[in-house]
């Protein structure tokens, strides 16, 4: 596992060492239920017992840990009708920053979103559905980014992380890249051209993918 600097004290190891287990935890290091001991944090991610407690108590804040009285805390699981409901809270803020973004971008930005959605489809041609996951998460960052909108940006942060392990698990089934790539490739040139309206109505139509693919598997 990976390893945390120390040197700046509990506080300030505590937001890289969010970080860390954070990915571990949407990466699959840890399953749905596992208790998180914080020890065993301590020893693996070489970080203080305080910077664990303070990180699990972000985690817990975000809602991807639970905190259990007297039994320290675990990852939390999220049903499939959850992850449902936070993608439907997603699409308001998604289309916002959508609409931002394509009202916002720079020459610059439209350059470097042009080059992934290049790597998008190399990614699905080679079969590459883990780094097809990965330029996923980059797009929706990216988008973010270009947005401005701090605000909406940090909730959508939030719920993501939520349901990510859900999404992963989409980004696996036989044929969803192949539908996929082209809903986020239509993102991608919408803002790109400055569109907003083709904006939001590409997002929407890319999570409400998401949300009938949660719902045949409920």
């Amino acid at each position: 596992m990976s390893t945390v600097e120390t040197s700046t004290g509990p506080e300030g190891d505590a937001g890289d060492l969010t970080q860390v287990i954070r990915s571990a935890i949407l990466d699959g290091g840890f399953a749905p239920n596992q208790r998180l001991i914080e020890a065993d944090l301590s020893e693996s991610f070489d970080a203080s017992r305080a910077a664990v407690r303070s990180a699990l108590m972000n985690l817990s804040a975000e809602g991807i840990v639970e905190r259990l009285p007297n039994r320290g805390a675990r990852v939390r699981a999220i049903s499939v009708g959850e992850a449902i409901e936070i993608v439907e809270a997603r699409i308001g803020l998604e289309t916002l920053v959508a609409r931002k973004a394509a009202a916002r971008i720079t020459d610059e930005q439209a350059d470097d979103l042009r080059g992934l959605s290049d790597e998008i489809s190399a990614a699905v041609g080679a079969g590459d559905l883990v780094g097809y996951a990965r330029l996923n998460q980059d797009l929706d960052r990216r988008v973010r980014d270009i947005a401005g909108h701090a605000t909406a940006a940090h909730l959508l942060e939030r719920l993501s992380a939520q349901s990510a392990r859900h999404q992963f698990r989409l980004a696996y089934e036989p044929g969803r890249a192949a539908r996929s790539a082209p809903e986020h490739i239509a993102i991608i040139d919408a803002v790109v051209a400055g569109d907003a309206d083709a904006a939001e109505q590409a997002t929407r139509v890319h999570l409400d993918g998401i949300i009938e693919m949660l719902r045949q598997r409920s």
